[in-house]
């Protein structure tokens, strides 16, 4: 859910800063007031989850000097200034250090409720791409994403705490849809070099003559950005789809390898998707390429290999577009949990996140089974038997784990109320929970 935008109003004058304050109330903004800008300073810090409207001229500290000072603390946050009557001078002053725009008294309300639109929507996007590269540098939320606790899955991420440590390149090969680049990012999150570029070029989406200039140069390509190899620079880059790359950037980029030496001064992570049958990435590369980008190599695990994971995301990814779409979460019968777990998968779970949306969408009409969604994906699928594939134990150990984690969330870890509602004794549900590895302080 976004955010809900403040707007700071500095204004050393009383009935303008309220007049002002209730008009954007009245458009349904949350607003605060200041009336100098020392006293504003004192709450507006980097990452304030709005914008400000400043008077130029004030006592003390006047709206030029603040907005330096705003400028030095986050040059991103979008302050509107106020000017008198024949100060344009002034206004244009403040927009060349830094200032969204400018009203002059006396102004138009409207015109100042299109200002605010404009700048709330662009500090928002700002916000969300600072919260968004937070993320995808902290290692431990990074991990979190990697939802699972399959075998599978625990090497996984063995995998790659071990070799986010190292300095070699890395390959990383597995089915589509498996969530590759995810581990390319928690790959560099969870290293030294964590806090260094991460940049990411799909080799696939473009034409080599785009391709190559985006990977080497020119120094400065047509759309002013350094070329990845120079971009990344002491961090990561990560090449999608490698086996894309022709012979001839495939000759560059192996000579790029050997220049840098070793330890490498940028780790290169391929990321491979082959699809051809009976092909791998080693027949697409060339040998001494191939061996130098795959010194270290992780092999993401398809999502029919990882058991009651399959459970575990789907309530996870239909909670949250429950959430998203105003309206309960779909409840999973012991069928179709075995349906679940019995699906070929070939989307993996990219596959998966598509048939939850669509559980949850359908749960809205109040229509539709899973069953027929999984049978709109693959046509060719015969009805799932809970006595195929599994033993009958296996699919009902990860229907009750299930059900009870899913009850434990609903309740938010209330005992009496799974009891009340699973009818089971405390002594048995405590010893289902002991079984299943289900805490219930995770649930508070």
């Amino acid at each position: 859910m976004a955010q809900a935008m403040k707007i700071a109003i500095v204004d050393d004058e009383q009935d303008m800063r309220q007049s002002i304050s209730q008009w954007l109330a009245l458009s349904g903004y949350d607003t605060e007031t200041f009336s100098s800008a020392e006293d504003a300073l004192r709450t507006l810090g980097p990452d304030y989850p709005g914008i400000v409207i400043s008077d130029i001229k004030m006592p003390g500290m006047d709206g030029m000097q603040f907005l330096k000072k705003l400028m030095g603390s986050d040059s991103s946050l979008p302050v509107i200034m106020i000017t008198g009557h024949g100060d344009v001078p002034m206004a244009v002053e403040a927009m060349r250090v830094g200032a969204f725009d400018f009203l002059e008294k006396p102004f138009n309300p409207d015109r100042m409720s299109e200002l605010a639109k404009r700048a709330t929507g662009a500090r928002r996007l700002v916000l969300d791409n600072r919260a968004l590269r937070r993320e995808l540098s902290d290692g431990t939320q990074l991990m979190n994403k990697l939802i699972g606790a399959s075998p599978v899955m625990e090497r996984l991420k063995e995998d790659i705490l071990d070799l986010g440590q190292a300095d070699g390149h890395v390959l990383i090969d597995g089915e589509t849809g498996t969530g590759k680049t995810l581990v390319a990012h928690a790959l560099h999150a969870v290293g030294s070099r964590a806090g260094k570029k991460f940049v990411l070029v799909s080799c696939a989406a473009l034409e080599e003559e785009t391709l190559s200039k985006r990977l080497f140069g020119p120094m400065q390509a047509e759309d002013g950005h350094l070329p990845a190899i120079e971009e990344a620079r002491g961090g990561t880059l990560v090449l999608e789809d490698i086996e894309a790359l022709s012979d001839l950037l495939q000759a560059r980029l192996l000579s790029v390898i050997n220049d840098q030496g070793s330890p490498a001064e940028t780790r290169l992570v391929a990321i491979s998707n082959m699809q051809e049958a009976g092909r791998t990435c080693e027949d697409a590369l060339r040998p001494d390429l191939f061996y130098r980008l795959a010194a270290l190599r992780i092999t993401v695990p398809p999502l029919r290999q990882r058991g009651e994971d399959i459970l575990t995301l789907f309530t996870r990814l239909s909670e949250q577009y429950s959430d998203e779409y105003g309206c309960d979460t779909p409840q999973v019968s012991a069928q179709e949990a075995a349906q679940l777990l019995q699906a070929p998968w070939p989307g993996n779970v990219r596959q998966l996140i598509n048939i939850a949306e669509r559980a949850v969408l359908q749960s809205r009409r109040g229509s539709g089974t899973i069953a027929s969604l999984l049978m709109s994906d693959h046509e060719e699928m015969q009805p799932v038997m809970t006595t195929e594939g599994k033993p009958l134990k296996e699919y009902v150990e990860a229907f009750e784990r299930m059900l009870i984690d899913n009850t434990m969330r609903r309740h938010k870890g209330s005992i009496a109320a799974v009891m009340e509602e699973l009818c089971l004794p405390r002594r048995t549900l405590n010893e289902k929970m002991a079984k299943y590895g289900l805490q219930r302080s995770d649930y508070l």
